[in-house]
């Protein structure tokens, strides 16, 4: 409808620069499609806002289109209107938000759980499940409340609570959470938390909460128009009394509608987000860019934003002499060939990126949450953690002990491997620090930007992984609730955050935050909606770029308002002298909007590298 309302407008023009005159000027049609709503929203606001917000930017023009149309100046008033609309939409377009990752948490939420009741098990509806009812929870299943494990053992993929990159060996008197995967073991809970209580229930609420405290950017015009209005008036009844011309006065109203301002914002954000889009980033928001340039702090999950998300293995260390490395990485991949564990299954990839034989293991049997057993080429090969071997008669002595304090340390995970009755070596393996993580913290240390770590992690891989990349402020073992007070607190603090994050359990703190940005391309699609900005490659060499671009964005549009007012006070006197009539006027604001329109499209081809 705006663009038919242009080409009508544009007919007018053309009539009127060939002296054609018509019985009814096209521009009729400008000020209908594109002037009614203004008007509407005008009296709109007049009746229904409070205090000074009933007087708006379209309280403004509507008056200089209503004054336009008294005087007989149609095309004008249609002018004014048009450029208005185009505005309006360029503003809406910028500042149009998915809801869709709100919804994907919610499906989540598992909807059934296994209850047993007298023994017997029993399918129920997850909102049937009470406090202390027992439940039992195969391989593969979703733990369907949050709750404590009575019986068995597992490991738990636990990641869209925590972000932890490996699952999470679980035995009798730990918690679970809600949402959480289980993976291997069978295992009887009790439920503690259930519906509303749940932990997964807790996180949906939150990123809601952040939603709803999200305030819609209020249009720059808007803002100013409480002072515009009356000014406007003022100088335009000033003008008519002091001349005896009604023309100049309404001249001066059709002059001072803030067109131009209002292009300002708008242009300059899209041109900044098609120039970002260039390089691989999604800008939701012209909101989220003006933040990110203020932001004075910036947060990172560990797991999949500053690492990879992978493991690998990083160690293979042997206790015997007669074993070398790629001995005993044979006999553990060969032991794990059957494993579903991620743990295990790393480490059979990487044996067969070195060309190392698999071998036939007989006898495979897992102990869920401890380790394997395995028979390889007549060896009894136990591969797991120092309490499995404990358990089965395997003395660990204190070269082994060191060594598994210092991939500890490193926040490494490790395997032990025993072959009859010995402890022979371990396998450690750690998640992938992403090359370019420690350059790009150093490039926002050089401009006064502090980063912090925040991770579900724990203490000893969380600080390893910081000291790798040059971070000293680091929060360790947070669950998402805990992820949002650190940023709260922060914000508290008199600071500007801007999370970036990946997983599912990142979605409340990137709303929380004053400017979210999610990893695209590997992060899960709840995060990437919960956020602002949205890094489509990955590449978080990207975020001092991103900083950059958000300055020199606020700075275009600064610039553009002040030259905007500029223009509108020249306007003005040359209507107040009578230089300019009301056509002449609305095209000298067609004038300076097409310049405010240049200005930004400058943003587009710059260099920010």
């Amino acid at each position: 409808m705006t663009i038919v309302g242009g080409i009508f407008l544009g007919i007018s023009l053309i009539l009127m620069l060939m002296k054609i005159e018509v019985p009814v000027d096209p521009a009729w049609v400008s000020v209908i499609i594109c002037g009614t709503p203004l008007l509407y929203l005008a009296i709109w606001r007049i009746i229904y806002n409070k205090g000074m917000s009933k007087i708006s930017s379209a309280l403004l023009i509507s008056i200089a289109i209503i004054a336009a149309i008294a005087i007989g100046d149609i095309f004008a008033a249609g002018e004014v209107a048009f450029i208005m609309a185009i505005g309006a939409i360029l503003e809406e377009k910028t500042a149009e938000k998915s809801q869709k990752g709100l919804k994907e948490l919610i499906s989540l939420t598992p909807q059934q759980g296994r209850r047993i009741n007298n023994g017997k098990e029993e399918m129920i509806n997850a909102e049937e499940i009470k406090v202390g009812d027992i439940l039992r929870v195969l391989p593969g299943e979703t733990i369907p409340v949050d709750g404590k494990i009575i019986n068995g053992n597992t490991s738990v993929d636990q990641a869209i609570m925590t972000g932890e990159s490996l699952p999470v060996d679980k035995e009798v008197g730990d918690s679970v959470f809600c949402g959480a995967i289980n993976r291997f073991g069978a295992i009887d809970m009790e439920a503690t938390n259930v519906g509303e209580d749940s932990s997964l229930q807790k996180l949906i609420r939150m990123v809601q909460d952040a939603e709803n405290k999200q305030a819609p950017i209020q249009r720059i015009a808007d803002k100013w128009a409480t002072w515009l209005v009356p000014l406007a008036l003022l100088i335009a009844i000033v003008t008519y009394f002091l001349t005896q011309d009604i023309v100049r006065g309404v001249t001066v109203l059709v002059v001072f509608c803030p067109c131009a301002l209002v292009l300002a914002t708008p242009t300059a954000i899209m041109a900044a987000i098609g120039q970002a889009t260039k390089h691989g980033i999604i800008i939701k928001s012209g909101e989220a860019l003006e933040k990110m340039g203020k932001v004075d702090t910036i947060a990172f999950d560990k797991t999949g934003t500053l690492t990879f998300g992978k493991l690998e293995v990083s160690d293979i260390i042997s206790f015997k002499p007669d074993i070398d490395e790629n001995t005993l990485l044979a006999l553990v991949a060969s032991s794990e060939a059957r494993s579903e564990h991620p743990l295990g299954k790393a480490i059979v990839a990487h044996a067969k990126e070195k060309g190392i034989t698999i071998i036939d293991a007989e006898g495979f049997r897992m102990e869920a949450g401890k380790g394997i057993y395995a028979n390889v080429s007549g060896r009894n090969l136990l591969c797991g953690n120092e309490k499995y071997l404990k358990e089965n008669g395997i003395d660990i002595p204190q070269q082994v002990s060191d060594a598994l304090n210092t991939l500890r340390n490193q926040g490494k995970a490790s395997i032990l491997a025993a072959a009859d009755g010995l402890c022979v070596g371990v396998v450690g393996l750690s998640d992938v620090l992403r090359s370019t993580a420690k350059e790009m913290v150093n490039e926002l240390c050089e401009m006064d930007t502090q980063a912090v770590l925040l991770t579900g992690d724990n203490r000893r891989t969380a600080d390893y992984f910081a000291q790798q990349v040059g971070i000293t402020s680091v929060r360790a073992e947070l669950l998402p609730e805990e992820k949002v007070q650190n940023i709260v607190q922060l914000q508290q603090e008199g600071k500007s955050v801007c999370m970036i994050g990946d997983g599912v359990n990142d979605a409340p703190a990137l709303k929380t935050a004053s400017v979210g940005v999610a990893m695209g391309a590997m992060g899960s699609d709840i995060a990437v909606d919960a956020s602002d900005i949205a890094l489509m490659s990955d590449d978080i060499s990207k975020i001092p770029y991103l900083k950059r671009l958000s300055n020199a964005t606020v700075r275009t549009i600064k610039f553009s308002i002040s030259m905007s007012l500029f223009i509108n006070f020249v306007a003005i006197l040359m209507s107040f002298i009578g230089v300019l009539t009301p056509t002449t006027g609305a095209l000298v604001h067609n004038a300076g909007s097409i310049f405010v329109v240049l200005i930004a499209a400058l943003l587009y081809d710059r260099k920010f590298d």
